[in-house]
C-alpha cells in the first residue's frame, strides 16, 4: 500500500487553515503532518518534519508564501510547494513560478480539488489556475529591474531613504535615482504612489 502524501499547511487565518485541515484529513492518501501560522514557522515545520507538499497561503506574517517557496526550495528541496491566495496578482504569479512553486491556486476551489492538486504536485506535476494564468499573461512582466524592485520593496515599509541607502549598501542619492527611476517606468509621481502600482500588479 502506498504511504499517504505528508501535507503541510500554512495560513495565518486560524480558522480557514483548521478546516482545511479537517477536509483534507478526510482523504484516505492524504495527511497534515505539520501546520503552521506565519512564515517562519512554516519554514520550520517544514524543516522538522520533512512534508511531500506544502500548501502555504500567499501572504503571512514574517515571510510571504513564495518567500517561503524560496528558501523550502534550498533547504528542504524534495518538499513540493503550492501557493494559495485570496487576492493572487500577475506578478505574484510570475514571482511563484521563479521560486519553484509547483502550483497556484485561489482560494475559492473546493476541498476535493485542493486535494487532487496535491496529488498532482505530489506525483511530479504542475497547477496554475486559468485565470490567473490569463492575467499574468495579459499583464506583462515588470518593467522594473531588480535592484529598483528591492529598493521599491524596502520603501513600502515607509523606512527613510538613509535606512534603505544601509540596508542595500548603496548611497543615499543611489537610493533616490532607483527610486525616481521606477517611479517613472510605472507613471508614479512620487514613490509611494509607486509602491502602490507595483503591490496592485504583484511586482512586490
Amino acid at each position: 500500500m502506498t504511504a499517504p502524501v505528508r501535507v503541510l499547511l500554512a495560513d495565518d487565518e486560524h480558522l480557514i487553515r483548521g478546516a482545511l485541515a479537517l477536509l483534507l484529513g478526510l482523504e484516505s492518501d492524504l495527511t497534515v503532518v505539520a501546520e503552521a501560522a506565519s512564515g517562519p514557522e512554516a519554514l520550520a515545520m517544514a524543516r522538522a518534519h520533512r512534508p511531500d507538499v506544502a500548501v502555504l497561503d500567499l501572504q503571512m506574517p514574517g515571510l510571504d508564501g513564495i518567500e517561503v517557496a524560496a528558501e523550502l526550495r534550498r533547504t528542504v528541496p524534495e518538499c513540493r510547494v503550492m501557493i494559495v491566495t485570496g487576492h493572487g496578482r500577475p506578478g505574484h504569479l510570475k514571482r511563484a513560478l521563479a521560486a519553484g512553486v509547483r502550483g497556484f491556486l485561489p482560494k475559492t476551489v473546493s476541498a476535493a480539488d485542493l486535494a487532487g492538486i496535491i496529488r498532482t504536485v505530489r506525483a511530479g506535476g504542475r497547477y496554475v489556475d486559468p485565470e490567473l494564468a490569463a492575467d499574468a499573461i495579459s499583464a506583462g512582466d515588470s518593467p522594473l529591474t531588480p535592484r529598483e524592485t528591492d529598493v521599491l520593496e524596502l520603501a513600502a515599509h515607509g523606512t527613510s531613504i538613509t535606512e534603505i541607502a544601509e540596508r542595500a549598501a548603496l548611497s543615499p542619492g543611489t537610493v533616490r535615482n532607483y527610486l525616481s527611476a521606477a517611479a517613472t517606468k510605472l507613471g508614479a509621481q512620487n514613490r509611494h504612489a509607486a509602491v502602490r502600482i507595483a503591490r496592485e500588479h504583484g511586482w512586490i
